[in-house]
Formats: structure tokens, C-alpha cells, sequence
């Protein structure tokens, strides 16, 4: 079993950063690729991120890549989404996931286990 806690999320204007933190307990952290997802209000959950168990391997959803940064620090059983140049459309629960069966999951199925979600919400 692997526990998530998102942290790290609030309201930010237009422009701005915040950075998520999902921190991991239980299973060896290091064994699984990692992932981040998102809610948007009246939409279904999307990939956002994810990022390979050594953290030399990461891919993003067109709409947030060259804005958003996934890492890691395995030592700290810790995943990172940094977030610049937010834009209201970003607005959404954000979630991190983990997997223990893909190398780069990007779909839902392939994660086993999941946070309960921080709130971003950017303002124009």
C-alpha cells in the first residue's frame, strides 16, 4: 500500500507559480513512476504529468508542456509538480499518483494508487 498527500495548492493570479508536493509513505517509494492528474470543474480527470521511478524520464499533456515541471527526490519520498505562467484554464483539483507497474503511465488505469487532491485555482 502507498499513501499520497498532495500539498501545495491555493488561489494565484494569472501568471503566476505555485508548486505541488505529493509526499509518498508505505512501499518503497523509489519502485514506482509517478503522476500527476487534474479535475477541471464539469470535466472528467486528465493526465498531466508523469515522471519515471529514477526521475530521468518525464512527458506532459500538450497544454501544460514547456509551463510545467515534474521531478522527484526519492529521498524524500517526494514528487514536485512546479507550475509558472498559470492560466485560468489550469484551474482544477490536482492529483498525484503512483504506479507500480509502468515505467511512464500516462492513463488512469495504470496507476494503482492516489492522493486525495489539492485545489488550484488561478484567477484572471
Amino acid at each position: 500500500q502507498v499513501h499520497l498527500v498532495e500539498s501545495g495548492g491555493g488561489l494565484v493570479q494569472a501568471g503566476g507559480s505555485l508548486r505541488l508536493s505529493c509526499a509518498a509513505s508505505g512501499r518503497t517509494f523509489s519502485n514506482y513512476a509517478m503522476g500527476w492528474f487534474r479535475r477541471a470543474p464539469g470535466k472528467e480527470r486528465e493526465f498531466v504529468a508523469t515522471i519515471s521511478w529514477s526521475g530521468h524520464s518525464t512527458d506532459y499533456a500538450d497544454s501544460v508542456k514547456g509551463r510545467f515541471t515534474i521531478s522527484r527526490d526519492n529521498a524524500k519520498n517526494t514528487v514536485y509538480l512546479q507550475m509558472n505562467s498559470l492560466k485560468p484554464e489550469d484551474t482544477a483539483v490536482y492529483y498525484c499518483a503512483a504506479s507500480g507497474t509502468t515505467t511512464m503511465p500516462y492513463r488512469q488505469s495504470e496507476y494503482g494508487y492516489w492522493g486525495q487532491g489539492t485545489q488550484v485555482t488561478v484567477s484572471s
